[in-house]
């Protein structure tokens, strides 16, 4: 530390706080025993040889956070049984009874580290074809033995599109004129129907407004591929629920019953034999991929639930989860966990319309709730999600501290209008209050002071807005065009 510059050494000091906040947002999961990185149905069509592996060596790579830490201990077989991968996301089990039989439910969503970061900042899909805020959810049930998994993916849009905050509640997306969206989009389906077999992409954003380009983008990429591993469905979640009327997704689930009952689910008896193959798989996406997706998955999931429980006998022929409330409890809550998970993981902030997914119907507190959570989400998005998306960035080895490097990274220069608009704005509007509570000799008198002041505060506040860019919390150490 002697040989480092002042500002290396405060430099040093931010990169620490970085890695601090990473690891202090929850969410991360390893086991000395088990694979948590790889899917029931990926670990039994698996060699011996691959089971002898150390957990390092057979680990998924999508899933492993900490790979960029262990790069120098995957190279020395001795040591891989101290170096174990560590999973991002979430993580709950329980042990639970319906009709005096006991199972093991597990629901495991495993966020990928690639194209990895923040709401705003890490959107659509990179040169290979790594789709931003990328999430694998498995459910599984362990009865007698036997032992049965869901598997459902979310991830963005994948094409290239972006959404860089501009201090506007909901800043425009912006879909790339110049890239070769094609080719990154066959990219991730490629790579999608190798890992899981065919797929259902189920589109929730909007059909109007200004999610509506990337809504015809996405069917006209689908299109255009022309591939029979997949098939298309746009739901517009907003308009066909509105006014609260939830029971409208019922719309969706039979529209997709059939698809689903042609995907089917992994079963595995007690034995060890495979009894049946999940054959692809749902991939549901909205704007985020987080509030309105994992409403709709975990509708999905009781559907594959019910199925799986009926077929190991846990359930009687006619008989409902939905009718079982201390499972539902459980179940419900558990999904709207995971939703918080993921959402605080990507936008900083819970989840929107978790009130639905705990009890099963929208609520006045819910939306009250929903409007707390997303005035959270605009100040993190605006003002703070610089830092993160570089802490991330730091952490998983997408940038290397040079200390070589003359200048400190994490110094960019601000113009005028950073400093001066801001304090502009404040005296002309504190000025405006103190005209209002001191009146002058005259009404007339006052009501220019307010006026001139009023308007001088307005019309700064608009000129900021308009400069929205130069306000917000930008990424430093990863250049736009890798973001993007």
């Amino acid at each position: 530390m002697l040989h480092l510059t002042d500002i290396q050494l405060q430099d040093n000091k931010t990169f620490l706080a970085m890695l601090n906040h990473v690891l202090n947002v929850d969410g991360f999961y390893f086991s000395t025993t088990y694979d948590l990185t790889h899917t029931l149905q990926r670990l039994s069509n698996t060699s011996p040889e691959f089971q002898e592996m150390s957990l390092l060596e057979r680990a998924d790579q999508r899933f492993v956070w900490n790979g960029h830490l262990l790069r120098e201990l995957s190279a020395q077989p001795e040591v891989h049984r101290f170096a174990l991968p560590v999973l991002h996301g979430f993580i709950t089990m329980h042990s639970c009874s319906i009709n005096g039989k006991y199972f093991d439910w597990i629901l495991i969503s495993r966020r990928s580290c690639f194209r990895a970061g923040v709401r705003y900042y890490v959107r659509g899909i990179d040169s290979e074809g790594h789709a931003a805020n990328f999430v694998e959810t498995e459910q599984i049930v362990h009865y007698n033995g036997s032992k049965a998994s869901f598997v459902q993916t979310r991830g963005s849009i994948p094409v290239f599109w972006s959404q860089r905050p501009n201090l506007k509640y909901k800043p425009l997306p912006q879909i790339s004129k110049a890239a070769n969206h094609m080719d990154g989009f066959q990219r991730h389906f490629d790579s999608q129907v190798i890992i899981y077999g065919k797929q259902v992409i189920i589109n929730l954003i909007n059909q109007k407004g200004s999610e509506k380009p990337l809504e015809q983008t996405f069917a006209t990429m689908v299109s255009s591929l022309g591939s029979g591993m997949m098939r298309y469905i746009a739901f517009d979640f907003h308009k066909e629920c509105k006014n609260m009327r939830w029971d409208r997704l019922s719309i969706l689930l039979d529209q997709v019953a059939e698809m689903q009952d042609e995907l089917s689910y992994f079963l595995v008896d007690s034995a060890g034999q495979v009894v049946a193959n999940q054959e692809g798989v749902f991939r549901s996406n909205c704007m985020d991929c987080l509030d309105r997706t994992n409403v709709i998955q975990s509708l999905l999931a009781r559907r594959s639930l019910q199925a799986q429980l009926q077929r190991l006998g846990v359930l009687h022929v006619g008989q409902k989860l939905e009718e079982q409330d201390e499972f539902e409890k459980i179940y419900k809550n558990a999904w709207a966990d995971n939703a918080n998970a993921c959402a605080k993981q990507y936008a900083g902030t819970g989840a929107l319309k978790t009130d639905f997914t705990r009890t099963g119907k929208r609520t006045h507190l819910g939306l009250i709730m929903d409007g707390w959570n997303s005035m959270i989400r605009y100040y993190k998005n605006n003002f703070s999600d610089g830092f993160r998306q570089d802490s991330i960035d730091l952490f998983l080895g997408n940038y290397s501290v040079d200390e070589l490097e003359s200048h400190s990274p994490l110094s960019v220069p601000r113009d005028w209008k950073f400093l001066a608009l801001p304090i502009i704005m404040v005296v002309a509007f504190s000025m405006c209050i103190i005209c209002l509570l001191m009146a002058g000799d005259t009404w007339t008198e006052t009501l220019a002071y307010v006026l001139f002041w009023g308007v001088a505060s307005i019309g700064t506040f608009f000129i900021i807005l308009y400069n929205g860019k130069d306000f917000v919390d930008a990424p430093r150490l990863v250049q736009k065009e890798k973001i993007d």
